[in-house]
């Protein structure tokens, strides 16, 4: 089987972030636009992202339905990706659930966002200003697919970005794998930092 470049390069993604223990019991999903495609390459269902195999990833058009015959089935959230990649030229997504994204998007969710100011990994967003912003949204995890992808379409507006879904875990896009990948890793560096602040705010007693 010949690999096209956008699977290796999802592939060498996942087994970096797999290497950062993000996808506890076949959580997440991550997905890379087709190269002069709107066609798709996302994980399987039920995969374990831990392991690399060839059955990792499945084309899909932007229904969601697969290309071709195929025994997979696409991740049961197919319709967030779809939604991205219907109203953006992003051209990858990252979604994974670790327990710093769902404690803060607990903490924070009655707000609908966190915000992040005066941060230098903020530049990692594509943001440069000094006295730039982050405001990540919050949504409600709606157990109906569709829905949740309604409740989630309103915060895609631009070629890059994140969304929190409350106790789920994070989606992060952007216009390539790379700066992607670097958008979620700031996010999950912000969320750290904030718990680690939160805690020490409350030794100090100012909580």
């Amino acid at each position: 089987m010949v690999l096209s470049k956008e699977w290796q390069e999802l592939a060498e993604i996942k087994a970096e972030l797999a290497d950062r223990d993000w996808f506890m019991g076949t959580s997440g999903n991550l997905s890379i636009r087709e190269a002069k495609s709107p066609n798709f390459y996302i994980t399987a269902s039920g995969k374990d992202k831990r392991k690399q195999t060839d059955s990792d990833f499945v084309l899909v058009d932007l229904s969601g339905t697969p290309i071709g015959t195929t025994e997979l089935r696409p991740s049961a959230e197919t319709l967030l990706h779809t939604e991205i990649y219907r109203k953006t030229d992003a051209n990858c997504i990252l979604h994974v659930h670790t327990v710093e994204n769902n404690v803060i998007s607990e903490l924070y969710a009655e707000m609908g966002e966190v915000t992040f100011r005066n941060h230098e990994i903020i530049k990692a967003t594509g943001r440069w200003q000094e006295d730039s912003e982050l405001k990540i949204p919050i949504i409600h995890n709606h157990a109906n697919i569709p829905l949740l992808a309604e409740t989630f379409s309103p915060h895609v507006d631009a070629d890059t970005g994140a969304v929190l879904i409350r106790n789920h875990g994070i989606t992060v896009w952007g216009k390539s794998g790379l700066e992607t990948k670097k958008i979620l890793e700031a996010c999950e560096f912000l969320f750290q930092y904030q718990l680690l602040l939160n805690q020490q705010k409350i030794v100090a007693g100012s909580i």
